[in-house]
């Protein structure tokens, strides 16, 4: 069989890139406003036992199938199935990842697009002294306007891209160690910051005392969901990542360090944003829009707002930009492994990606009234199915095939946790995890 030639220079570089992957979106943004939507430290507690349950166990096999197979996800699964006697059709489940993380980059783009446009709007002091409602003017018609959506879009796309066309080394590894310490350098420094608003105590009550009344089978089903898609589990990208795995680096270890650095930016994300919201009498309870709406209100009234809104969208500027290099490697990966070179795979990616983005840009105004399903325009189905539906529905393809598909002495050998360790993992993958994301499936579906 042959093999990818690439491998992380190191196992920091193993975990950086998988943290990078990971943290995005997801925690910055989603976390905050989907806990703040359901009951704070209640969802947290939930939150946390089922990235331990569901999360880490999924990872895990989705990087061991790389890992073993050391290829692109297509060929992997593929070869893995062969060699297993097991069907041929397996090996789809790579296209069906490179599938969902498209469809995923492609919104994503856009939504990162913003934290361009907020980043310089807040260096430039335009939210300072403005009013709730101005600013809440102001983001309505910036997304009314495709133009600046479209621009921001292909700017962001053109900073992804250019670093995944240098390759694993040359792009993806020297921006993951540069980036990622900084980024969580600014966490820390915005949770300093936060610690001295009137807001702090606040906060930590509402995200560490639960009270156990507000947990529902809503928040117990938002808190599996969170769980799978802030580990950006399910779409076969961490399997592109565990072919370049150095033999050395210990995959348990690993992904509980990427699972410690994920849960961490969430917490850090909601201590630095809840203590604001609270400090200026805010509701946590905002929604999507808590990010580019009432954070700007809410430090555009504090001593030296300006200033750390600023390193706030930096902030997400550079979590958003890390996880979207994370996230279209694979589908490059994918490209390689049926014969195209880097630069053209990376090309053909990079146009797909963007031409699909247009659609998500202009459902804020040209297609806004364009609702081909559900009731929901482009943007709305686009930022929705994908992370509800193809994630979960990949990630229990992943976990059957690992758990349950490919040969013992494989798994165990990629694991690198001898006897008692594969059979505990395996355990709770067949019996815990599998059934958990199906449940976070049918949530998705309902």
């Amino acid at each position: 069989m042959s093999e990818t030639l690439e491998r992380w220079g190191s196992k920091r570089a193993f975990i950086l890139a998988i943290s990078g992957a990971a943290v995005g979106l997801g925690n910055i943004w989603r976390f905050p406003y989907v806990a703040g939507e359901n009951g704070g430290a209640a969802f947290l507690l939930i939150y946390v036992a089922f990235v331990l349950l569901l999360g880490i166990p999924v990872m895990m096999a989705e990087i061991l199938i790389g890992r073993a197979g050391r290829r692109g996800p297509l060929q992997a699964l593929g070869t893995l199935a062969a060699e297993a006697g097991a069907s041929k059709h397996w090996r789809w489940l790579g296209l069906f990842g490179a599938f969902t993380v498209f469809c995923i980059l492609s919104f994503y783009s856009v939504v990162s697009g913003w934290s361009i446009e907020f980043l310089v709007a807040s260096i430039n002091g335009q939210f300072n002294g403005a009013t709730a409602a101005e600013i809440g003017a102001g983001f309505d018609a910036f997304l009314a306007s495709p133009g600046l959506l479209i621009f921001n879009h292909s700017l962001f796309l053109f900073m992804t891209m250019t670093v995944v066309a240098a390759g694993v080394a040359k792009g993806l590894e020297r921006l993951n160690n540069l980036l990622m310490p900084l980024l969580y350098v600014l966490l820390l420094l915005l949770a300093g910051y936060a610690a001295t608003t009137e807001g702090f105590s606040t906060a930590l009550m509402w995200l560490f005392l639960p009270s156990f009344e507000a947990i529902t089978p809503t928040v117990v089903l938002h808190a599996m969901g969170h769980a799978f898609f802030t580990l950006a589990v399910g779409a076969c990208a961490l399997m592109a990542y565990g072919a370049y795995m150095p033999e050395e680096q210990s995959l348990p270890k690993a992904a509980f360090a990427v699972a410690v650095l994920d849960i961490s930016v969430a917490l850090l994300a909601g201590i630095a944003i809840f203590s604001v919201v609270f400090a200026q009498g805010m509701d946590p309870a905002e929604g999507p829009g808590l990010m580019f709406v009432t954070l700007p209100i809410a430090f555009s009234e504090l001593p030296g707002g300006a200033f750390w809104l600023s390193v706030f969208f930096l902030l997400l500027l550079l979590a958003t930009w890390t996880s979207a290099i994370n996230l279209a490697e694979p589908m490059v990966a994918t490209l390689q492994g049926l014969g195209l070179r880097r630069s053209m795979a990376t090309a053909i990616i990079a146009l797909s990606v963007w031409l699909m983005g247009l659609l998500s840009a202009f459902s804020f105004s040209t297609l806004a009234e364009f609702q081909p399903l559900f009731g929901r325009n482009i943007f709305e189905l686009v930022s929705s199915i994908p992370p509800d539906i193809f994630l979960p529905l990949g990630g229990l393809m992943i976990a059957t095939f690992a758990a349950w598909i490919m040969p013992q002495k494989r798994v165990m050998k990629a694991l690198g946790a001898g006897e008692s360790g594969y059979l505990l993992w395996r355990n709770i993958v067949r019996w815990v995890s599998i059934p958990l994301t199906f449940i976070v499936l049918l949530g998705g579906l309902l």
